[in-house]
């Protein structure tokens, strides 16, 4: 029987979350005979493992010891998209001014409201992902508990042994804490604790400017904290096109966020009532003072408690090793998700159980290498991305030639008032083979899936040329790159042959009076 769990803070609808999620008084069920698969981790990953191949008539076993949904329905994606979501309503009030509205400075804003929305949306999801939906309506075996490998083909869990054919390992991974002296001690936020504020902080430090790190210096700095970001490179986002960047960076810059780039963090302390963050920048030393720290630099990987040793389990500090078909170095045992994986989103996560599945349970070959992986930062306005940078496809001697339109020159784009932006292409030079595109737009990750549906089916740019697009929306940013694509083809030369071409035409129909 499971123990109590309080989810902080204690509201209706965090009682509804758990409820749902880590079901008090919640009975594991008793083993009897061997599973097809065992799954350890309710994750994406394992939530998608275990709900397909119970679909398809196979014995699963599930296994979570803290939250059914995993990082992306508890601290991650749905909690923070709803946060940003009421960020981005804040922002479009404090500037509806040119759009006619009056009195656009005249109003309230209620951080308790915000997160109460969100908690009360999180919790409403949440029954997709219940211990007793997949009990009840799936059939899984659903076991809530710390799980650990007894052998090479068995997991014990609550006492329990659950003996197996196949095994999948979906623990995810949590968020990276830096070794800054003084951190732990002063106390600080991450993705896991954040979404239980309930008071708005006035002065904000987040330490780190990537994907997580940016989310959320944005919103919180729209909700009105005076936000400070951190982060030890000489840029934002390091992984993305630099145009891109310094598009979000500029927007960052005008909301208030005071960037603090290329710095090293020497110290965090407590001095009163306040975090007092020591930063070298530039040769120099300042003292950031904040009421929180939220910290986002990376994941570390859930390894701990498994006793992987017992099943011959290889695994390092980046996580579970597998081979591009997901196999451990148990031909029995496979993995799935940010356990294994260095794209560490939920839609990968997604993807790769799918592969498990046919890979671990009807002899497939599925890699993983073989995935178009599109991603998205949900700041405003958002960054997508999908297939190769530039700098990725020339390091392996690809000729590239890359295409862009500006958001300025489409004209939904500039009747929305949101023309900051662009969609960038990246073809093989000479053809209009897609090699990869980024998209910088409000609703980016909605526009990136059209390239990465052409990527996924070998379609070129060409393919999207012809496909009529309804007038007008931003997304016609894209197909503006193919016509720009066919205006390379109109060499002199080819030039020339249909001036040639019409001129004769004209000479070959004289009218006749």
């Amino acid at each position: 029987m499971t123990s109590s769990l309080t989810l902080q803070p204690d509201t209706p609808e965090n009682r509804e979350l758990r409820e749902n999620v880590h079901p008090t008084g919640w009975i594991n069920p008793q083993p009897t005979g061997r599973y097809n698969l065992v799954v350890i981790g309710a994750g994406t990953a394992g939530l998608i493992a275990a709900a397909g191949a119970a679909g398809l008539g196979a014995k699963v076993a599930l296994v979570e010891r803290h939250l059914m949904g995993g990082d992306c329905l508890n601290v991650g994606c749905v909690p923070s998209k709803g946060m940003i979501r009421a960020s981005r309503a804040l922002f479009d009030v404090r500037h509806s001014a040119e759009f006619g509205v009056q009195g656009c400075n005249d109003f309230d804003f209620n951080f308790s409201t915000t997160m109460e929305r969100m908690r009360r949306l999180r919790a409403e999801i949440s029954s997709h992902d219940s211990a007793k939906r997949y009990r009840d309506e799936l059939g899984v075996d659903v076991f809530i508990g710390q799980g650990s490998f007894a052998g090479a083909d068995c997991i014990e869990v609550d006492g329990k042994k659950l003996h197996f054919k196949k095994a999948a390992i979906c623990s995810g991974a949590r968020a990276a804490t830096p070794s800054i002296p003084g951190l732990a001690e002063t106390g600080y936020l991450t993705n896991e604790t954040v979404f239980s504020l309930t008071e708005l902080p006035l002065r904000l430090a987040v330490i780190g400017a990537g994907p997580i790190g940016c989310e959320l210096a944005q919103a919180f700095a729209r909700f009105g904290s005076r936000v400070t970001l951190i982060e030890r490179s000489p840029r934002i986002m390091e992984r993305e096109d630099s145009d891109a960047t310094r598009v979000l960076q500029a927007a960052l810059v005008r909301e208030g966020v005071d960037l603090q780039l290329a710095g090293t963090i020497h110290w965090v302390r407590k001095r009163g009532n306040d975090k007092v963050l020591c930063l070298e920048r530039d040769g120099l030393t300042v003292e950031i003072i904040a009421d929180e720290i939220l910290v986002g630099v990376g994941r570390t990987p859930n390894i701990e408690g498994l006793a992987l040793e017992k099943a011959g389990i290889r695994y390092n500090k980046a996580g579970v090793t597998v081979s591009e078909t997901l196999q451990t170095s148990n031909p029995n045992i496979y993995a799935a998700g940010d356990i294994c994986f260095p794209f560490k989103f939920t839609h990968t996560a997604d993807a790769l159980a799918r592969i498990l599945i046919a890979n671990a349970l009807f002899m497939g070959h599925q890699k993983s290498s073989a995935l178009t992986i599109p991603w998205c930062t949900f700041t405003d306005p958002e960054i997508a991305h999908v297939g190769m940078s530039e700098q990725g496809a020339l390091a392996k001697g690809l000729n590239v030639s890359t295409l862009t339109v500006l958001l300025s020159d489409v004209d939904r784009a500039v009747l929305d008032g949101e023309t900051e932006g662009f969609a960038r292409v990246h073809l093989r030079r000479g053809t209009d083979k897609i090699l990869g595109a980024t998209i910088v737009a409000r609703h980016a990750g909605e526009m990136i899936n059209e390239f990465s549906l052409a990527i996924t089916s070998g379609l070129g740019l060409s393919a999207i040329g012809k496909t009529i697009h309804p007038y007008p929306t931003q997304a016609e940013a894209i197909k503006r790159l193919a016509d720009a694509y066919n205006r390379t083809r109109l060499t002199p030369f080819v030039q020339t042959l249909l001036s040639g071409w019409l001129k004769w035409q004209r000479g070959g129909n004289k009218s006749v009076l």
